[in-house]
Order: C-alpha cells, then structure tokens, then sequence
C-alpha cells in the first residue's frame, strides 16, 4: 500500500486498522470550536507527523483519519479538509487551506480489469512551506507543490507545480511568478 504498488483496499487487515483510526475520526469531528487543546491532541496522536501551531476547521476527513499526513509548523486547513491519505501528504510550514480542500493520494488503474478487481495504488502529495491552496483546489495524486506558491480556488492540480508562483484553473498552470 504505501510502496505505491496495486493492492486491494477491502482487504480485511487494511480495514481493520482503517476502521479503528475512522472511529477516533468521528469523535474528532465532534469536538466543539472551543476544544483546542483535544483538536491539537488528536493531530499530535493520530497524525504521522505535527508541528506546532497547526489548526483545523471542522468538519474534516481523511481515508487514515490523518494517520499518513506530516504537517510542518502553523498550518491552517478551513471547513471541510479532505485528504485521501491512503499515501501519505507532506505539508510544510506555514501552509494555508481554504475551504473545500481536497488532495487526494489513492488511485485507480487505467486498465478496466484491474480497476474490476477493485484495485488501487497510491502516490504521495508534497506541498512546500509558504503556500496556500484556494478554496475548493483539488490535487492529485503524486502532485508536488513548490514554496511560496499559491494554488488558485477550484483549481484542478494535475502535474507538479514549482516554487514561487500563482497557478490556476483546470487544469492548473502557471499563471504569474511571484
């Protein structure tokens, strides 16, 4: 599963330990606005990795509850976070997301008999430090986002975008250097 090789997510280890994780999930996103200190306990806990000063908008979902998300320092995600973190999502310091964020790291083959077979494989996300994805941006997996970059709302990211620039639409392309 995180070698990036074809793997069978029903299968019945893979969901166990993903139900257990689901379930500390639901009961973060019923913490209340005013429950600061149990949101940074969930992420230091559950999280692979968490920097300080990181916070996040419920709702949120995450395939492993955030079990292969590496946050830097002081990163924000607003309402309704998704991250599809069959693979795991690398986040610098000082990252932004606004609301209806998706990065998704799980995909299905191309070829019709292995996506029958209910087939998946998955490729890591990076998102470098200083950078802010606009509300309801989608990334892809085995997208890498540069610093100092900023991700226009509803973009489409679908190939690696570099440091210091503003990207945007769908698909996502460079619009400006900063």
């Amino acid at each position: 599963m995180e070698a990036g090789e074809l793997y069978f997510p029903g299968d019945e280890e893979i969901l166990k330990g993903q139900l257990e994780l689901m379930d500390k999930l639901w009961a973060f996103n019923q913490l209340k606005p005013s429950q600061i200190k149990e949101k940074e306990e969930y992420m230091k806990t559950v999280f692979a990795e968490c920097g300080e000063n990181c916070y996040i908008e419920l709702p949120f979902r995450a395939n492993f509850a955030g079990a292969h998300v590496h946050l830097g320092h002081d990163v924000y995600f607003n309402f309704n976070c998704t991250l599809v973190d069959d693979g795991h999502i690398y986040i610098g310091n000082r990252v932004q997301f606004g609301p209806n964020v998706t990065v998704a790291t799980a995909a299905h083959p191309t070829d019709p008999d292995e996506r029958a077979k209910g087939l998946q494989y998955n490729r890591d996300v990076h998102i470098g430090d200083n950078t802010w994805v606009g509300a309801g941006a989608i990334i892809l997996p085995g997208i890498t986002i540069g610093k100092n970059t900023v991700i226009g709302a509803g973009s489409v990211v679908t190939k690696d975008i570099p440091d210091n620039v503003i990207a945007v639409g769908n698909p996502c392309r460079v619009i400006k250097e900063i």
